[in-house]
């Protein structure tokens, strides 16, 4: 079955915010991009993208690790840079 994180963001600083998220995907090699405003993350083909915009947002990782482990990490490290709140399903 699935397995969903949602969240709500406030980015406060969402430049710091993309060069942080850049880093951190650097270090874990993991794909990420801006479009738009918004941070896209992708972990693996066989999980949703991760994409980080201030509001509410969701991603569908089905409980398949690491992927579910670094979309919680990441989102929760963003609250340096503003509020975060996180639930999952």
């Amino acid at each position: 079955m699935g397995h969903t994180i949602y969240y709500h963001l406030e980015l406060k600083e969402p430049g710091r915010a993309f060069r942080f998220i850049e880093r951190v995907c650097r270090g874990l090699n993991l794909e990420y991009g801006l479009l738009e405003g918004e941070i896209i993350v992708r972990c693996s083909p066989n999980v949703e993208p991760l994409v980080i915009k201030n509001g509410e947002g969701f991603a569908k990782t089905y409980g398949r690790e690491p992927c579910t482990s670094l979309y919680l990490l990441l989102l929760l490290s963003l609250s340096s840079f503003g509020s975060v709140e996180l639930w999952e399903d």
